[in-house]
Order: structure tokens, then sequence, then C-alpha cells
């Protein structure tokens, strides 16, 4: 069979007109008697975007307003959720992939949602007081403390959970961010960090009581203070955790004549070692430890390979970045200002 000649311009625009009033391909190469081929290619020639040579639009402006609205109060809803309601609230009969477009074209973008702690009203009071109380702090002020924390790290990470449909500048939104709830726990470890890099690192074993803490300070948290500052004054931030609150602790800290840094309660947003823990997970998690000592060996590892240079970035950060000091659980604030 010899090569299938070019279709005269004549055709073609036929083929466009009986396309634009919702013909289907074999529709109209039955009407016009030619074969299917020539009028996909034709259309295909013809178009240069998908939407031209895509027929009559299925949705109006007015049914595309409308998916904005759901999407807007149906933040977590999947693809397929989010054209159910459409096509039962308009009326409309479009397929899930139709229903990806419009919500691309209304700027949404379906991504793994910010979390944040859950706050009371006087938590949220107290974070905003803690923020301008710190205020005036610089770089310099911020490369004096040693932050501390524990983090859980688990073999399975699991997937990360239903996605949310933003659109830009609407990452820590109130109705798009995932409240962080507790997750099961395969090794808890406790460390700590300046800007002069990370500290010595310690797996606990058992239940962190103010006794276990207090020891877990002067085997890991004073050699680490020494090594990097000698002579020099530091301060310690530590979360409010019942052992860190404990008068014991309390008054092992006044007899080593430790300052701490005062700390608002139910905050780890603001603690700079958040993202170093986040940093060691993601190294962690491309590893995929399948075992117990696997995962540890995997987190002593990616913790020494932690450079003093990553860690003087993140604590310069706090003066200049935005974090979540909140007077709600929706808006933002600067932490610390130059």
């Amino acid at each position: 069979m010899g090569k299938q000649r070019d279709l005269s311009t004549g055709i073609v625009a036929q083929i466009q007109a009986l396309r634009q009033q919702g013909l289907t391909q074999t529709k109209i190469a039955e009407q016009l008697g030619i074969s299917q081929s020539s009028v996909c290619k034709a259309l295909k020639k013809n178009c240069s975007k998908r939407t031209n040579c895509s027929g009559v639009r299925k949705t109006s402006a007015r049914d595309n307003k409308q998916l904005r609205k759901i999407a807007v109060s149906n933040r977590f809803k999947s693809t397929s959720e989010l054209t159910d309601l459409w096509n039962k609230q308009t009326g409309a009969d479009v397929s899930r992939s139709t229903t990806y477009r419009r919500l691309r074209e209304l700027g949404f973008k379906s991504r793994v949602p910010a979390v944040k702690p859950m706050l009371n009203k006087k938590q949220m009071e107290e974070r905003l007081k803690w923020a301008k109380e710190h205020g005036e702090w610089t770089a310099e002020d911020c490369q004096k403390v040693v932050f501390s924390d524990e983090s859980r790290f688990c073999i399975s990470f699991g997937d990360q959970g239903p996605r949310v449909w933003r659109r830009g500048g609407e990452t820590y939104n109130h109705e798009c961010v995932k409240r962080s709830v507790k997750f099961p726990q395969s090794v808890m470890v406790w460390g700590c960090m300046s800007a002069r890099g990370v500290g010595k690192l310690c797996f606990l074993k058992k239940t962190v009581s103010a006794a276990v803490y207090q020891d877990v300070l002067e085997m890991f948290l004073i050699p680490t203070v020494e090594e990097q500052f000698g002579e020099e004054d530091f301060i310690f931030q530590q979360d409010l955790a019942p052992a860190h609150a404990a008068k014991s602790t309390k008054d092992w800290f006044t007899k080593k004549q430790l300052e701490v840094l005062a700390w608002p309660a139910n905050s780890p947003d603001l603690n700079v070692i958040e993202n170093l823990w986040a940093i060691v997970k993601r190294k962690i998690r491309d590893r995929k430890p399948t075992t117990l000592d696997q995962l540890k060996q995997n987190i002593a590892t990616a913790w020494e390979a932690v450079s003093a240079e990553t860690c003087d970035k993140l604590v310069k950060s706090m003066p200049t970045e935005t974090s979540g000091s909140h007077t709600s659980q929706g808006g933002s604030h600067k932490i610390l200002r130059k």
C-alpha cells in the first residue's frame, strides 16, 4: 500500500469544525468517508495544545468556580472524591483527569501537607511572648545556644498520608496543614547540636525519667559542650517534657551552673534541631534499614556525617526565617529578627 496522501485544507477544516461540534473521531471518519487515522493525524497536525483539539470543554466558568469552592472546603479529598462531589453538585459528567486539569488551571497542586503541632490559646500566647522577648536576638546570639531534643526513628517509615490541595502561599494555612500525632516508636534518640556541629548521640533504652535524663546530660551533654565551647559561655535549650522540667533536673542545672533557655510549651517547630532530625531521617530512608541494629547504625552514621557548616547554616537561619511562632494555628511570624 502506498504512502497515505495528505488531506486537503478543506477536509482538514471540515474535520476541525466537526470536532468542535463534539463529534468523535470515529463519527467524523464515517461522515467524511475517510479513515480514522487520517482524522487523528489532521487533528494532531493542527493542534499545538491539547485544549485546542479536545473538542468543546465540558465545564463552564461557573462550573470551575464551583470546583474551586469544593477544593477549598475539602483540602484532603482525593481527585476521585473531588470529581464525585463536583459532578453531584453541578450535574456535570466529568472524568477524574478533567478534574485534575481544572484544579491545576485554578492554581491547586497536590502536595504533602506541612505538619504543625496542635496549640491551645495559652500555648499560642506563650509562643508569641517568647518571640517578642527574643525578637532582638542576632545570629551571634543564636550561635551561643546548644539545642537538644529527643526523636523517634522507625524501621518502616510508611507512606506520608493523605495529600492536600493548595495554591502558592498556602503551605501553612490552617486548613492546609496536617496535625501531628504520636507515631509508633522503634528507637528513641537524644541528641544536641550548636552552630559548631553535632554533639554526642544517645540511644535511649528506657522511659526517660528525671534521673535517666540527668544521666544523659552528664554523659553526653557535658562532653559535648566541653569539646565545642571549652571555657566559653553557652545557653542550653530543652523543651518542657516532664523529665526536663522536674525539680531535680532544675537542681542539676543549678549545681552545674548551666544557663537554660526559657522555652514555650509544645514548640518543636521553633527548634532548629528538628531540621537536623529531618536531614538524618531522609538519609536513613534512602538506606532502607530492615533491622533494629541496622537502624541504629544508620542513625549514628548519618548523624556523624552532618557537617559543622550544615549546623551553622541552620542556626544562622533563626533570625531571618519565618518559623512557627503563631498567634493562631494558621498565621506565622518571624520568631527572631536581626
